[in-house]
């Protein structure tokens, strides 16, 4: 057995045992770390598979960006695992459902890719237009943008509908919140928010002695009110 297939077995290993750690973790931030280890993994066997490409792209953005976001909400939301585990057995049918129905695929797609090929697929890409030399990344590109483009636009449209998804989920439209509503400010008038009161700039020496007299009479009145 050579050192990169013990290699490859070690590293599916550890993706196998820190996927499992993720769903059976019961701290969120620990479920984190591990789908961090699981990322790593997977980027040492596409290393082992000549992929540099895409084990780069998963440590930069998976493991530099996502997975520090995730770790990011996890520690600043105060989530209350109680109730996240109320109706965990409600969803169990479901779920083992939903399972068997990945595993069966998943057992499908690996027995027709390596139990049902008899012979060795030739390697095309050097008779073809001398692309023998390309890079991974360019060989990747040129794949995607030509015999897989259909199936790009669906994942960017389903990325697109998810963010989207995502924003009205988040959007709480609460009583005690204040928000800005464009419609009522183009239709608000001005004698509906603005009343102009007259009075006049200063008082007159009549109404000064008249006010002067009046709070002497109340003064007056209240000193005998408390002698009698």
């Amino acid at each position: 057995m050579e050192f990169t297939t013990v290699l490859f077995y070690i590293f599916a290993l550890l993706l196998v045992v820190s996927g499992l750690k993720v769903i059976t973790s019961r701290n969120p931030v620990s479920s984190a770390l591990f789908l961090v280890l699981a990322f790593f993994n997977a980027a040492a066997i596409w290393m082992l598979l000549q992929a540099e490409f895409l084990a780069i792209l998963l440590v930069l953005v998976y493991v530099g960006a996502v997975m520090v976001l995730f770790l990011f909400v996890v520690m600043m939301l105060d989530i209350n695992l109680d109730v996240l585990r109320k109706d965990f057995r409600r969803f169990v049918p479901m779920a083992t459902v939903v399972g068997a129905i990945i595993v069966l695929e998943t057992a499908l797609i690996l027995w027709h890719g390596y139990g049902a090929t008899s012979t060795v697929v030739p390697d095309t890409t050097a008779a073809a237009g001398g692309m023998g030399d390309w890079s991974n990344t360019r060989l990747i590109g040129k794949v995607i943008y030509t015999d897989y483009i259909f199936a790009f636009e669906v994942a960017g449209l389903v990325l697109l509908v998810a963010i989207i998804a995502a924003i009205a989920l988040t959007t709480s439209h609460k009583k005690d919140s204040k928000r800005q509503k464009i419609s009522d400010q183009v239709k608000v008038r001005a004698q509906d928010r603005v009343r102009v009161v007259k009075m006049p700039s200063e008082k007159s020496p009549a109404t000064v002695a008249a006010e002067e007299a009046a709070a002497a009479a109340a003064a007056a009145e209240s000193a005998s009110a408390k002698n009698s």
